[in-house]
C-alpha cells in the first residue's frame, strides 16, 4: 500500500512547509476529535528535507470516509489553515 502524498500545504508558518510543499517524511493526522496536522509546530527556522515529498503517515479521524484501519485511502491530500489550526481540509466524515 502506498501513503498518500501531501499534495499542498497552505500553513506557511509550519517547520516543515517551504513554498506550500510539506518536507517532513510524513504527518500524522488528526486526533479523535479534530482533523489537525498532528505534526505541524513552527520553529526559528525551517527543517525536514528539501528533497522530502510528505506523505501520510497515519490518520486518527475514524469517521473520515478515506480511513480504514487508521490509514488513509486518499490519492492525496491537502493541508490548510481552519479553526486557527493547521487541518487536513481532504478530511471528509462518513
Amino acid at each position: 500500500m502506498e501513503m498518500p502524498a501531501v499534495t499542498e500545504c497552505a500553513v506557511d508558518s509550519c517547520v516543515y512547509n517551504r513554498e506550500h510543499a510539506c518536507h517532513a517524511l510524513a504527518i500524522t493526522v488528526g486526533d479523535p476529535m479534530h482533523a489537525h496536522c498532528d505534526t505541524f509546530f513552527t520553529a526559528p527556522r525551517k527543517g525536514g528535507s528539501p528533497e522530502a515529498a510528505a506523505h501520510v503517515g497515519a490518520c486518527k479521524m475514524s469517521d473520515c470516509r478515506y480511513n480504514t484501519d487508521f490509514e488513509c485511502q486518499a490519492t492525496g491530500i491537502s493541508v490548510g489553515a481552519r479553526h486557527d489550526s493547521a487541518d487536513c481540509l481532504t478530511y471528509s466524515p462518513r
